[in-house]
């Protein structure tokens, strides 16, 4: 059960009405790295959940989450009321009003127009909120990682956005969000690191012939090595040849099939058999021929 409270998390204070900058707090509101996003994440983690502890720490932060959604959401509303009241009353002239709501190159007409200044649900492009940003898989060592580095890339677009404006009030609002990621951060590697074993996730064990194997995939200048690909806890496979058909097959694919499947495959391959020897003129080269030079 949800209750409101209609005092926010932090108060907002904004100086003065900016559609262009509420126009990029969008991506806070309905984007893949958004307030919402992280909600929605963390509740569904929350009633999956088996374990007491990570179930009410994800109840609670999700439940913050939405009171993020509803700071950012507001500071999105309050930069718009100037631009609302100026293109519902009309007060200005068509293209004086176009200028203000289009100024230095941004795209909040279409949040002015289609949505009358307040905080729809999309990202700073106008792209809607959907369900495809939420990528929970249902296994506590994954998803606590995916939360990690959820809660680190909103924590690197409030800073964009901080970088962004001058509004003394934003920017305090702002940097109240972007520590909130940090705190959650902290709370999602602390539960990570409470489960013993956490790495490798899940139950399944790795083959021990390739989870410690490092493939230099990527050769030529640039070439650095580091604990990531070097010293005794790796296996570094420079060679070419060894880079392909680790098993000790021939590296090849093949299937067993009914021998009804196998005689219909090869009527097919006759059928739509390329002649090597063939020297068609197909329809472009007809047309290339007959075009004059311009």
């Amino acid at each position: 059960m949800f209750a409101h409270n209609k005092r926010l998390q932090y108060t907002v204070r904004v100086s003065e009405p900016n559609p262009g900058l509420a126009n990029l707090m969008l991506e806070q509101f309905g984007g893949p790295q958004g307030e919402l996003a992280a909600a929605c994440r963390y509740f569904t983690q929350a009633l999956a959940e088996d374990d007491p502890g990570r179930k009410d720490m994800l109840f609670d932060i999700a439940t913050e989450e939405l009171g993020h959604l509803e700071v950012i959401g507001n500071i999105v509303v309050m930069l718009n009321k100037g631009a609302k009241g100026q293109l519902a009353e009309g007060v200005d002239k068509e293209g004086d009003l176009y200028r203000k709501i289009t100024g230095a190159g941004n795209d909040s007409h279409l949040t002015q127009v289609l949505y009358g200044g307040g905080a729809p649900l999309i990202n700073s492009a106008g792209v809607p909120f959907t369900a495809a940003y939420i990528d929970t898989i249902g296994e506590p060592t994954a998803d606590l990682r995916s939360n990690i580095a959820a809660e680190s890339r909103a924590k690197i677009v409030y800073e964009r956005l901080i970088n962004l404006t001058e509004d003394p009030g934003v920017k305090e609002a702002l940097g109240f969000l972007m520590t909130r990621e940090i705190a959650h951060q902290k709370s999602f590697g602390k539960a990570l690191y409470a489960i013993e074993p956490n790495f490798p996730p899940g139950k399944t064990a790795g083959d021990p012939r390739f989870d410690s194997v490092y493939f230099n995939m990527s050769q030529g200048d640039g070439e650095v090595r580091g604990s990531w690909n070097r010293g005794e806890d790796w296996n570094y496979v420079s060679d070419r040849e060894k880079q392909a058909a680790v098993d000790g097959g021939d590296g090849s694919a093949g299937a067993v099939l009914p021998e009804s499947d196998i005689a219909l495959l090869k009527n097919m391959a006759r059928r739509t058999v390329s002649g090597p020897n063939a020297e068609p003129v197909t329809g472009a080269e007809l047309g290339a021929r007959g075009s004059a030079p311009v």
